[in-house]
């Protein structure tokens, strides 16, 4: 006879496996602070390609500008400004990926508890319906 809590559970977990546990599950493979440094740097690898991006298009506008003054500029105040920006926004995308990634890592967890949970009472179920030899 079919046992319709077993087939609500097992249905349950296949549409979790299917959807969202595929990422929770590959994140169960890290500790929080491995995922996090490894998303941390991603983030700051990303923010460095896109001011050297951003600077380089800043450069290509403004250089007619940068050509015909190139003898009278202030470099260093120039090179000191650009490097306090670049220190802002990679502390910013450091911090926010701290936050974001640390949240996402627990959220993660909470779910794959709930997951786990499941399995065993499925298991539990299957242990019960078995008999003993």
């Amino acid at each position: 006879m079919l046992n319709n809590k077993k087939i609500r559970m097992m249905t349950k977990l296949a549409v979790y496996e299917n959807k969202e546990g595929k990422e929770d599950i590959h994140l169960s493979k890290y500790y929080k602070t491995d995922y996090v440094r490894y998303q941390v740097l991603k983030s700051a690898i990303s923010a460095t390609i896109g001011y050297i991006l951003i600077l380089v298009l800043t450069f290509l506008y403004k250089s007619e500008y940068i050509i015909q003054n190139a003898v009278s500029l202030d470099y260093k105040t120039i090179g000191i400004y650009i490097l306090g920006i670049y220190i802002m926004v990679i502390t910013i995308y450091g911090l926010g990926s701290v936050v974001i990634f640390s949240l996402k890592y627990d959220a993660s967890r909470k779910k794959l508890t709930r997951y786990f949970k499941l399995l065993k009472r499925l298991h539990k179920i299957y242990s019960d319906e078995t008999p003993e030899s």
